[in-house]
């Protein structure tokens, strides 16, 4: 049979040239599958967002809902095919094969599907003889019957196929040739692709393998594959798949879907463009990987994955001494793609571990060239491992590290200090619990800042928010540009080592000048004395990146 092939621009368009080829496509169901992750509720304006940010990447097909299942999906569609220029990618309408008895001309669901119109249809079908018997409650008969004319009307009304073959692995296990009857029904029928789904999740590589090659060789239909993420295989399966034969890969972005997920979009399409060198992509598409990523898991409200392979900001991170050294000598070494390709960057993460090469790179990384002097590095690393043995960590604070790194490299020697923007005298909080309930928390501070003494006192709603405005009022009035900051992040980690409220305390406070972020650490005695090193930190970078200049006497 011959497959229709309608999702590749006409030759004359503009778009043509930029276009992957339609023998390969990568099908994005974030806004269907992906949207079933527990913690995302999606509203149709979240839904358009995500969907540009998907066409603009260069994905083949969005998923977009089930048209009638929910008024929120048939309105997407509705206002997706007038509020979204699709560029790259078609929009798919997602639902069922036709009820039991009921003809696909009048079944709602099916109807539905048209009305959306959606120019291709992605319709689920049973392919496990107990799920068509136990769910559906009718015959193994009547199941094919099903999937054929629901196929053939949607192909008469003018929309493009798929079918999902839902359970299709281990309805495979239990009964291989109703599955393979199943694929070979919706092929016939008219569907382009076929696409065999891991619902469940339990498949692992060498499995899919073999499967979809021998379902290839069997049916003669054009597959694809939907994997589900339960035994962390999701990925490799896909992949797997693609070495078994298929030429289609359906996943989400991020990985988000029920359970623990789907096949991540960005390691799918990165391993398949780098890896197996296989165009899946428009040109340069590839290098707003992590960018894309980091987007729609702000529109999810969700944290990107730190570790995320390719997308995460430890992805190409370094900490080991010995992989300093190699790095020094060639990034290659230790890293199996440049990560600009993918949108990311190469970061060197200084901690007790750190070597000579690791500082050096990351003083190079913040602008600073230490190659030539061996005794600065070695009282830089010196100094860090001191300071981590109190507690202090620099991996997620790279501003503190940077205003170590400047004292040594500033001051006037081993041990000194670079002139800093303000000189403490001291400071004081106070928190009174009065009797009626109400609380009071006051800071107040003491400080020099170009040769004059300040004394400042704030209020807040805990003592370390009074530090925090007693401190920006003391030098707001010297230094204006400190109006731009804010306090966007604070965490607090008790370290081992010491007893319940006397144990060392750790923290972590993360500012912003409405351009960039940055982050410092503390660590003191009690909470407010660790906070209050990070706040010092925090103001400080704050007033070297806008251009302020330090002082000798504060």
């Amino acid at each position: 049979m011959t497959t229709t092939t309608g999702a590749a621009p006409a030759p004359d368009t503009p778009d043509a040239l930029d276009a992957p080829d339609d023998g390969f496509h990568v099908f994005d169901t974030t806004l269907r599958d992906g949207a079933q992750r527990e913690g995302i509720n999606l509203t149709v304006a979240d839904k358009l967002t995500i969907a540009r940010q998907l066409d603009s990447y260069g994905v083949g097909f969005i998923e977009g809902g089930w048209p009638g299942a929910n008024p929120r999906d048939t309105e997407f569609f509705a206002r997706a095919q007038r509020e979204v220029d699709f560029r790259h990618a078609q929009l798919v309408a997602f639902g069922s094969t036709r009820r039991a008895g009921v003809p696909a001309q009048i079944d709602p669901q099916v109807t539905a599907l048209v009305e959306a119109g959606a120019p291709v249809v992605t319709i689920v079908a049973k392919a496990h003889d107990r799920h068509v018997e136990l769910a559906l409650r009718t015959t193994l008969e009547e199941n094919l019957a099903m999937v054929r004319e629901t196929v053939a009307y949607l192909r008469e009304q003018g929309r493009r196929v798929f079918v999902d073959c839902e359970h299709f692995f281990d309805g495979y296990r239990a009964n291989p040739g109703y599955a393979k009857q199943v694929v070979r029904t919706a092929y016939e029928a008219g569907a382009d692709v076929v696409v065999l789904c891991d619902t469940n999740g339990g498949m692992v590589p060498s499995g899919v393998q073999s499967v979809v090659r021998t379902v290839l060789a069997e049916t003669g239909a054009r597959l694809g594959i939907h994997a589900q993420d339960d035994t962390g295989c999701a990925v490799a399966n896909t992949l797997a798949a693609v070495d078994g034969g298929a030429s289609h890969v359906q996943c989400t972005a991020n990985g988000y879907g029920e359970r623990v997920g789907n096949a991540n979009l960005f390691p799918v399409v990165a391993a398949l463009e780098l890896k197996y060198d296989r165009r899946v992509l428009p040109p340069g598409a590839l290098a707003e990987t992590t960018r894309v990523s980091h987007a729609i898991a702000e529109v999810v409200n969700l944290t990107p994955a730190t570790h995320q392979p390719y997308v995460g900001t430890s992805a190409f991170a370094h900490k080991g001494g010995l992989h300093a050294s190699a790095i020094k000598i060639d990034p290659d070494l230790y890293q199996h793609v440049d990560p600009e390709a993918v949108g990311n960057t190469m970061r060197m993460l200084v901690s007790d571990m750190a070597g000579r090469a690791s500082v050096e790179l990351k003083g190079k990384e913040l602008g600073y060239d230490l190659g030539g002097d061996r005794a600065l590095v070695g009282r830089v690393v010196e100094r860090v491992k001191e300071q981590e043995l109190k507690g202090y960590t620099y991996e997620a604070a790279d501003a503190s590290f940077e205003l170590l790194l400047r004292d040594e490299v500033h001051g006037a020697g081993p041990g000194c200090s670079a002139p800093r923007f303000f000189r403490l005298e001291s400071w004081r909080a106070i928190v009174e619990q009065r009797p009626d309930g109400a609380q009071v928390n006051e800071a107040t501070v003491k400080l020099w800042a170009k040769g004059e003494r300040i004394v400042v006192t704030g209020e807040g709603n805990g003592p370390v928010d009074a530090l925090d405005r007693a401190l920006r009022a003391g030098l707001e009035r010297l230094h204006p540009e400190l109006a731009k900051l804010a306090l966007v992040d604070y965490k607090v980690r008790i370290l081992e080592g010491a007893h319940g409220t006397s144990s060392t305390t750790r923290v972590l406070v993360g500012m912003s000048d409405g351009g960039a972020e940055w982050t410092t650490v503390g660590v003191g005695d009690n909470v407010i004395a660790a906070s209050w090193q990070a706040l010092d930190d925090g103001y400080t970078y704050g007033l070297l990146r806008s251009g302020a200049e330090p002082r000798e006497d504060g």
